[in-house]
């Protein structure tokens, strides 16, 4: 049974709780801070609800927010609900910016807190797996290149590469721009018999077709204007070791025809030579283009499509390797808080989202790339969506004060002031809509949160960062 910790200077709110949640969890309770610590360290609870309001600052927010910190401190990772009042929304959006995993409005609802437990215990053993497999990742001698992932495609993708790595045959790989062909690549040449040779990497599609030719098969002196001394093509370098023709489909029909030569005998010769020369190279080969559809266009050849997809191994997009988003993330997000000296440890719920609906055309390399800019653009220690740059980072209150000069009254296309909603932006024009909309939700609903979310017809943590955005 998970545990869960409850930290509430009310008897009676620690009671309703350990009656109404004791059959689902282990109830360990806490009035104080100090308390709380003491426990947290020694139980290791994976999910908290925390009351803001400890003695002895039981009017105010300095203990809860110090209790927040220390459980943070201990373990950046740790699932904590902040539970609050209709009067705290200052410190709750403190306590969330802080690192708190999610806030509940009190009067306390079990059945709604119990939705929220239940996805916050969900994250915590989701991210427990993640790390278990990222350790047993990093324990295999480094063979996966790096590589993480624990959807069922990634495990059958690491389990061919133990497979295929020692039978010298050719590989195939296929999968879509990013989605880390040349790290299998690499995985599977370090777990071959012919690791100590050299993995000689060569993208088919990014050197014009008139100098592949040499850069694969080398040339002799002379052989065309401006080669003043022999030189070894890749083929050449790669020879006891694995030559990696990236983007294979994209490989000029001339050089296919002397590429199957090359598999079918193991000779080469140079541009502009006559000796063949013999070399002992395993090809691996990737492509993201349906290379079925290239075979029946005639502009890949059926032969080598056999001679080199001996096996194939398959990549899944990011888009559908489900919860690896999060695990990646999570890996990118440290890599490079620790490189640019950084303190952002983890994601907002609204950027959380937004990654897993985001379709990743760019796979993990996009995923890559923007983790990098939103641990330089971050303002504080959690990521959100607008510096992923997944959406449109919210004007600031003196922005929105700047543009409609304070209190806004909406009358025939009008605002305050007779300033004109048609002379206005349509970012400005939305952003004075939007917020005139969340104050008269709030105002309706008495500033309750989940009833105002419900009016709005969003998501709580929607709600939360509408009011971050608009300076509530």
């Amino acid at each position: 049974m998970e545990k869960l910790l409850i930290v509430d200077d009310s008897n009676e709110i620690r009671k309703q709780l350990k009656w109404g949640l004791g059959k689902e969890y282990k109830i360990i309770l806490a009035e104080n801070v100090d308390g709380a610590l003491k426990l947290y360290k020694s139980q290791r609870p994976k999910v908290v609800t925390l009351d803001l309001g400890l003695p002895p600052d039981i009017d105010g927010a300095t203990e809860g927010l110090r209790c927040l910190q220390g459980m943070l401190a201990e373990n950046h990772l740790a699932k904590i609900i902040v539970l609050s009042g209709n009067d705290e929304r200052e410190n709750v959006l403190q306590a969330v910016n802080l690192g708190a995993y999610d806030f509940y409005q009190k009067p306390i609802d079990l059945a709604e807190l119990k939705v929220i437990l239940d996805r916050a215990f969900n994250l915590a053993a989701i991210e427990a797996e993640n790390r278990r497999l990222q350790s047993a990742l990093g324990s295999d001698d480094g063979v996966m290149g790096g590589m993480l992932g624990q959807c069922p495609q990634m495990l059958e993708v690491f389990a061919t590469i133990k497979k295929v790595a020692t039978v010298d045959v050719p590989i195939l790989i296929l999968g879509e721009s990013g989605t880390g062909k040349e790290l299998v690549g690499k995985a599977i040449h370090s777990r071959s018999l012919r690791k100590e040779g050299a993995f000689i990497p060569i993208n088919c599609g990014a050197i014009p077709e008139n100098l592949l030719e040499s850069e694969l098969f080398g040339h002799e002196k002379g052989a065309f204007t401006g080669a003043q001394a022999q030189i070894r093509g890749k083929l050449e370098y790669a020879h006891e070791g694995t030559l990696f023709l990236d983007e294979i489909g994209e490989m000029p029909a001339l050089l296919q025809v002397k590429l199957l030569r090359f598999l079918q005998e193991k000779v080469i010769q140079r541009v502009g030579g006559r000796e063949d020369l013999v070399v002992d190279a395993r090809i691996i080969a990737a492509t993201n283009i349906d290379i079925k559809k290239a075979i029946a266009e005639e502009k890949f050849r059926e032969d080598l499509y056999y001679r080199i997809g001996v096996i194939t191994v398959i990549l899944p997009p990011l888009r559908e390797r489900g919860e690896d988003i999060v695990l990646l993330a999570r890996v990118f997000l440290k890599r490079f808080g620790d490189e640019f000296g950084k303190k952002t440890r983890g994601f907002s719920n609204a950027a959380m989202a937004a990654m897993h609906d985001y379709l990743w055309p760019g796979n993990v390399r996009e995923l890559e790339n923007k983790i990098k800019r939103a641990v330089i653009m971050a303002e504080g220690p959690i990521v959100e969506t607008w510096d992923l740059g997944l959406a449109e980072r919210p004007v600031s209150e003196e922005e929105i004060l700047d543009v409609v000069g304070g209190a806004v009254e909406v009358d025939q296309g009008k605002v305050a002031g007779g300033m004109d909603i048609a002379g206005m932006t349509l970012k400005e024009a939305r952003g004075l809509v939007e917020r005139e909309l969340l104050v008269a939700a709030l105002e309706k609903h008495s500033g309750n949160i989940v009833v105002t979310a419900k009016a709005l017809g969003v998501s709580r943590p929607t709600l939360y960062d509408l009011m971050k955005k608009h300076g509530f």
